[in-house]
């Protein structure tokens, strides 16, 4: 099979090292691809949002399989495009339809599936600039903290959680009057839920499905779950209290009941179901939908399956995924992202990488890289690197990764050493 893969971040370079890996795999292409997943397969200068383009090389090259690796071309709608061309229709596209994926692309629309299907969340509200001043009466006697989400993607800045009511309402004034732009038109006014995030993985072919190794990410920039949100300073899997007991009800309350509001909304579904999760006094509630796997979870979590990836993947729009096996590794992973100085805030791109061939025992994934003019490695991006190691239990995972961090170099990078040790 000849597979295109789409996006150029990290979760891309760990879906081409998994691909890679099939032996049904036959010509891997990658676009834009990075510096990492150049060594994987063929990239190729093409922009996932520019359909035309991903139609062209899905021609070109002969492509069997294309997997979406960013939620922009989902939420745009690449899998319409592709079915409403009768040259592309045959070829299989992993991911959801445009209003399928929705549950990613409006909190709104997410918000009402899950009130549908009885699925646990937090209380909302949701407002439009119409309804401004009754959203700044609503949020004058809400209990704090408060939650303000834009309604649309903004690349994940578009959440606020805001300790008191004047902050609140100047918050919501500001997202209304499109702060992120068309994504906060519309703002979900959310209750503010106190207890541990997890993230579940969920390959559903829109009847049946697996559930892929379970992972938690830490967004904070600094140690100690402090200062600014970032895409994700580092992740582990599995996750300690995500246990047979708190799983059986992910399953029952949460997994379930969404395979059935796809069914029922007669959505079309074929990929991955992100699940946000928070652990609330033992029972788990959902934070948010994403449609594609999380980054930098897709890098413990593709290292933890035993399973051919890739077989799993072409038993999708076949329909035949109860037929086939997810088998875990037992042991644990955990990977540990390296950023370049000033992020998530202003940083500068170009810097010189040192210290690759010093990494020992470790899988490094690259987020952001490019290769120079003169062959050398060069930062492209805020999160560079993600470094990822195996270990009999997260503690072993989580040495080998903070050493080999340690040993990669350019100018201001910066990682968090204490990724995992807090649940």
């Amino acid at each position: 099979m000849n597979i295109l893969l789409l996006g150029s971040g990290g979760r891309e370079h760990a879906f081409a090292w998994k691909i890679k890996q099939s032996p049904l795999c036959g010509r891997l292409f990658i676009a834009p691809g990075n510096a990492g997943t150049a060594a994987l397969g063929t990239n190729l200068p093409v922009n996932p949002n520019d359909f035309p383009a991903v139609a062209a090389a899905a021609l070109q090259h002969q492509i069997d399989l294309v997997l979406v690796g960013p939620e922009e071309p989902l939420v745009l709608g690449i899998r319409d495009y592709f079915l409403a061309n009768p040259e592309l229709a045959n070829i299989p596209l992993i991911g959801p339809s445009r209003e399928a994926a929705q549950l990613e692309g409006s909190k709104g629309y997410a918000k009402v599936f899950m009130q549908e299907m009885g699925i646990p969340t937090a209380a909302y509200r949701e407002f439009a600039p119409d309804t401004l001043q009754e959203g700044l009466s609503y949020l004058a006697s809400h209990p704090l903290p408060v939650v303000l989400k834009a309604d649309g993607l903004a690349a994940g800045k578009g959440v606020v959680i805001c300790q008191n009511r004047e902050e609140a309402q100047t918050e919501l004034e500001a997202m209304l009057n499109g702060k992120f732009g068309e994504a906060s038109r519309r703002v979900v006014v959310e209750a503010f839920l106190s207890g541990t995030e997890f993230s579940v993985f969920v390959l559903t072919d829109g009847k049946s499905y697996k559930i892929l190794p379970v992972a938690k990410d830490y967004k904070r920039i600094g140690e100690g779950d402090t200062g600014l949100n970032t895409g994700g300073m580092g992740a582990v899997s599995p996750v300690p209290f995500a246990n047979d007991a708190m799983m059986q009800k992910v399953e029952t309350r949460i997994i379930q009941p969404t395979l059935e509001g796809i069914k029922r909304r007669g959505l079309d579904y074929k990929g991955v179901i992100f699940l946000g999760l928070i652990e609330v006094n033992g029972d788990p509630f959902v934070i948010e939908y994403n449609c594609r796997m999380g980054d930098p979870e897709t890098e413990v979590v593709l290292p933890r399956m035993k399973s051919d990836l890739l077989e799993l993947l072409a038993a999708l729009p076949e329909g035949r995924l109860d037929e086939m096996t997810l088998e875990e590794d037992a042991r644990a992973a955990a990977t540990v992202v390296l950023v370049s100085g000033g992020y998530p805030g202003d940083y500068e791109k170009g810097k010189a990488i040192s210290g690759l061939d010093q990494v020992d025992g470790s899988l490094v994934f690259h987020s952001g890289t490019r290769t120079g003019e003169t062959g050398g490695l060069l930062t492209n991006g805020g999160r560079v690197l993600a470094i990822t190691s195996y270990g009999k239990d997260l503690k072993e995972a989580l040495e080998k990764s903070n050493a080999n961090a340690g040993r990669i170099h350019f100018e201001g990078n910066y990682f968090r050493r204490d990724i995992g040790y807090a649940f």
